[in-house]
């Protein structure tokens, strides 16, 4: 009896396919804004060897003996002051920026998200997407800025957690978008509608980027230099704009952590420069981040504000991240949909 004819036994399960799976990744967030929920989210991304690039056998004792008992209670005072209703604003938007992709590459395609670090994980969404018959699943890591230690470790996950199934599906990756015209045009038009809803014309917007140690850049990661392209391209189109006619604009780096040498200039100490010589008016801006987070909500607009009111500035703001704009949601479109090119 060859191959051809043989029966498949009468308990062999039932096998989906035919799907395909898009899924929305971004870092991460504790469950709840409690100390509980943030020190097992700190232990988790803080663990991660490409996060924190220190041999392990010395880290984690610094980890566990002191950060994971003393950091927790910090950071739970800042996500509780910008937790919702709908939980974590990063989670939640991530969902809703999901959700609104949902129906658009039809029927065959499902659209999810997951958190690399916390829930929903990247394991649960892969292995329901598996189940639901999805044989090819693009990778879409919410990170503009190539990095490794996050979009890096998004490869890194989803390999351990297909290295674990038999039955493996095609996959793709949504590359670095720094550049992309889509995303510069989405920022430009997105921060150029909000700056008309200001009541005051700033002198200097900031455009901040989350930090990465100095190392990170001199082991030759491009993400120091994908964000100052993002900042330079984003400056050139919004200089062309009358509502930032006469703005001068700054590229910072925040979200400082422990004592190595990180990227400059920072955030926080640019705040308070420029508060103390004399402007008084300012806005920021974060284009690095797909959706508005604790380092937006909590870290820049309110640290950020006290530390530039208390050196001398009067006005200021915080713009929103793309989040589920009508740009920020075109933007996403147009970029899966060009990755979906030849699946769907």
């Amino acid at each position: 009896m060859t191959w051809q004819t043989q029966r498949l036994p009468g308990d062999h399960p039932p096998v989906s396919s035919g799907q395909i799976g898009v899924l929305l990744v971004n870092l991460g967030t504790p469950d709840g804004p409690d100390p509980d929920s943030v020190r097992r989210y700190l232990k988790q991304f803080l663990s991660d060897k490409r996060v924190v690039e220190i041999p392990p056998i010395v880290w984690q004792l610094i980890l566990r003996g002191i950060i994971l008992n003393t950091r927790p209670q910090k950071s739970s005072k800042a996500y509780t002051k910008i937790w919702t209703e709908r939980g974590s604003p990063l989670a939640d938007i991530t969902a809703r920026q999901a959700e609104a992709m949902v129906g658009r590459f039809g029927e065959k395609v499902t659209v999810d998200y997951a958190m690399r670090y916390g829930n929903p994980s990247i394991e649960s969404r892969l292995t329901a997407m598996m189940a639901q018959g999805c044989d090819r699943i693009l990778i879409a890591p919410m990170y503009p800025q190539y990095c490794a230690a996050t979009t890096a470790t998004v490869f890194d996950e989803v390999a351990r957690v297909l290295g674990a199934m038999r039955w493996q599906p095609a996959l793709r990756f949504v590359p670095p978008y720094h550049d992309d015209p889509n995303y510069i045009a989405a920022l430009a038009d997105d921060l150029t509608a909000q700056l008309r809803g200001l009541a005051f014309t700033p002198e200097v917007m900031l455009l901040s980027f989350h930090g990465m140690p100095m190392q990170t850049l001199e082991k030759g990661d491009p993400y120091f230099c994908h964000c100052s392209k993002t900042a330079r391209l984003l400056r050139e189109e919004l200089a062309q704009r009358p509502e930032c006619a006469g703005v001068r604009f700054e590229t910072t780096f925040q979200s400082r952590f422990g004592p190595a040498r990180w990227l400059e200039p920072s955030t926080d100490t640019t705040l308070i420069e420029e508060g103390k010589k004399g402007t008084k008016r300012l806005v920021v801006a974060a284009p690095g981040f797909a959706a508005d987070c604790v380092e937006t909500l909590e870290e820049l607009a309110l640290e950020g504000r006290d530390e530039f009111i208390e050196a001398g500035g009067e006005d200021y703001a915080v713009l929103d991240c793309l989040n589920t704009s009508d740009h920020g949601l075109t933007m996403i479109d147009a970029i899966l949909r060009r990755e979906l090119s030849g699946w769907i």
